[in-house]
């Protein structure tokens, strides 16, 4: 346990909450986290669901482009951020995301990890990577594609924009949605229906069904670092991070 995230464990259900108000940014040590607590709760018989979710504003507000760790050797820190993640697609348990505010870049990498997505009106799902001038990450290519198939994958990504949560319900990005301030709840009741069923049954019927998913991520994540790690060098790149940090529209020369 620790300042970032926190377990608790109620009827079967364990509500792994991240803790990094408003915009709970992601980096490696909270993706390695997640991972760790995962793997102990794919170990313990108290718990046979998860629902991930977060304090504050936004479940996920992607990296943090703004923190200095984000400066330096980016492929290495991205490459450790990623190894990481691989590790939570390869969770045994089964997981709910309670999505409030915005799931933005790799926040929507992390939301795409979990078997399902509890989103409200006002929540937003977002692929601005284009609109930052480089490659998705977070196993995005595999993830999200097999959430809402190609064509809407190239939609989200090619274009950047903001999905609503109506708009993500109607596609299938998100499985349940409720009123503004329910996810949460609305993920926890859905875990314990989960966690009322033949766990050995469950777990069988999830291999099954992600067959593969693990190993197709890690697979996908060595390309998209590699893509990652030349745009990241142009000046389209330089461009469309320093707009996002000013709140302007970038200015692209395909340079």
């Amino acid at each position: 346990m620790s300042d970032q995230l926190s377990v608790e464990i109620n009827d079967f259900v364990a509500v792994m909450e991240i803790h990094g108000a408003p915009n709970n940014y992601f980096n490696k040590s909270l993706v390695s986290e997640i991972a760790e607590r995962g793997f102990e709760l794919d170990n313990d018989p108290n718990c046979r669901a998860i629902v991930l979710c977060s304090e504050g504003k936004h479940f996920c507000a992607g990296a943090n482009f703004g923190d200095d760790s984000m400066e330096g050797d980016r492929t290495q820190t991205s490459s450790e951020l990623y190894r990481a993640a691989v590790r939570i697609f390869e969770i045994k348990t089964p997981m709910i995301a309670a999505v409030q505010g915005s799931a933005v870049g790799g926040g929507l990498g992390l939301a795409c990890a979990t078997d399902f997505r509890v989103a409200s009106p006002a929540s937003r799902f977002v692929a601005n990577f284009s609109l930052l001038g480089f490659h998705q990450g977070f196993g995005l290519s595999v993830s999200l594609p097999e959430i809402i198939g190609k064509q809407k994958s190239m939609d989200m990504l090619y274009s950047g924009r903001r999905v609503g949560g109506e708009e993500a319900f109607a596609i299938g990005l998100a499985d349940r949605l409720v009123e503004d301030g329910k996810q949460r709840e609305e993920a926890i009741a859905w875990a314990k229906q989960i966690a009322s069923a033949a766990p050995l049954a469950i777990t069988s019927i999830r291999e099954t069904l992600r067959d593969g998913l693990a190993e197709r991520i890690r697979v996908v994540l060595e390309r998209e670092l590699d893509e990652q790690s030349w745009l990241w060098k142009t000046k389209d790149s330089q461009e469309g991070v320093a707009a996002n940090l000013a709140r302007r529209t970038a200015v692209f020369t395909g340079e």
